[in-house]
């Protein structure tokens, strides 16, 4: 196989794990089923110190409407410590916040685990450098990992 195949199928391999739905969505997949995972994501953020303010499942909404929609259901969370230093650096930022983590089973029976990117959240408010960001991206990560994980 030639040095540009090989590089190519690297590349390919290492974008399997991300969903490609939409600009700034971090998709990472679930070892577990979309009730589990988001079950898991709650109690991790709740451990760290994080507020739960709502979780919303859309399923359960389409159901009530006669409507059928695979396992997808949201986590709103946040802590004033994270969401305030970013609304400082632009306080239209508080659309975005507090954060969210979605859950979402595909047409594969792949579930999934999503959140906006902070650095795509300060990039869209126009304070691409807000020193928050990086801390911001370590939670989710880690969070999500830990969430995701066998």
């Amino acid at each position: 196989m030639s040095t540009s195949k090989s590089l190519l199928l690297a590349f390919l391999v290492s974008l399997s794990s991300l969903a490609t739905a939409a600009d700034g969505l971090i998709a990472v997949k679930s070892a577990h089923g979309a009730k589990e995972t988001l079950n898991r994501f709650e109690e991790l953020a709740k451990q760290r110190g994080l507020i739960v303010f709502a979780r919303i499942d859309h399923a359960a909404g389409a159901a009530k409407v006669g409507k059928t929609l695979r396992p997808t259901e949201v986590l709103i969370f946040g802590n004033p410590q994270g969401g305030t230093p970013l609304m400082e650096c632009a306080q239209s930022a508080g659309i975005d916040l507090p954060l969210k983590a979605l859950v979402w089973e595909d047409a594969s029976a792949q579930v999934w685990l999503g959140y906006n990117d902070p650095a795509f959240l300060a990039q869209r408010h126009g304070v691409p450098q807000c020193p928050v960001v990086e801390n911001l991206r370590k939670v989710l990560s880690s969070l999500t990992e830990a969430a995701v994980a066998r």
